[in-house]
């Protein structure tokens, strides 16, 4: 991969292409990175992205989809979606597949199932946080790498606006949650409207709220954060 930098790297004196060159290095021409969005909430899918950006040519200023706005990370997805050269592949896994798996090993499946869709494959993967059992290619963990590597930035923009996106028709299908603003979170508004109207099809039942809503028994804890509505 040619020695880049993207424009948010230079501003923020940052190489985001330092370990996609490390691999390049190492013998691997296709490398992707791999994020995930949707992990903490109570309700939708966890959504896994998987993206190998081109070896040459200008990036799009991708960086953590977590310190853009949410207009910042629609602008960057539709520059990615369209930028040649690009591969990526998007996997979602449901509500009832987290309950039945557990959050943690849907989130890995979801990375799995988005590394095996792409066209052409991946001959090494960057995946964001601790390591990933399991992976149809070798790979390297990063801590933060939605901050510290572009290929893992611009898979965690993608998977964030397309789970964004999903959230917004599923509050059409289930009005009355305010999807489309919380995006499933577990905002005081959202638990409002869960102990009101009880569970949605999109609600994760093993999760601690959703459960106590239901009168069943959790089976996963509540995670320790509720991101505000446009995170």
């Amino acid at each position: 991969m040619a020695c880049r930098r993207t424009a948010a790297a230079r501003q923020g004196e940052v190489d985001l292409l330092a370990f996609e060159r490390e691999a390049a290095a190492g013998g691997f021409a296709r490398i992707a990175g791999v994020d995930e969005a949707g992990r903490g909430p109570l309700a939708g899918p966890v959504v896994a992205a998987a993206v190998v950006l081109p070896a040459t040519g200008p990036l799009p200023p991708v960086f953590d989809s977590k310190q853009l706005t949410a207009r910042r990370r629609e602008e960057l997805a539709a520059a990615l979606e369209v930028l040649p050269g690009i591969a990526f592949a998007i996997a979602a896994v449901p509500a009832a597949e987290i309950d039945r798996l557990n959050i943690l090993k849907a989130t890995h499946l979801a990375m799995r199932q988005a590394l095996e869709q792409l066209d052409p494959a991946a001959e090494f993967a960057l995946v964001d946080g601790l390591p990933v059992p399991g992976l149809p290619v070798p790979s390297r963990a990063i801590v933060k790498g939605d901050a510290r590597s572009a290929s893992i930035a611009a898979a965690s923009i993608l998977a964030k606006v397309y789970r964004d996106r999903y959230m917004a028709a599923a509050d059409a299908r289930h009005p009355g949650y305010g999807f489309g603003q919380h995006k499933g979170y577990g905002t005081a508004a959202h638990l409002a409207a869960l102990e009101r109207l009880g569970p949605s099809p999109e609600h994760r039942l093993s999760f601690a709220p959703v459960a106590l809503a239901a009168g069943l028994v959790p089976r996963q804890p509540e995670l320790p954060f509720a991101r505000p509505a446009g995170s």
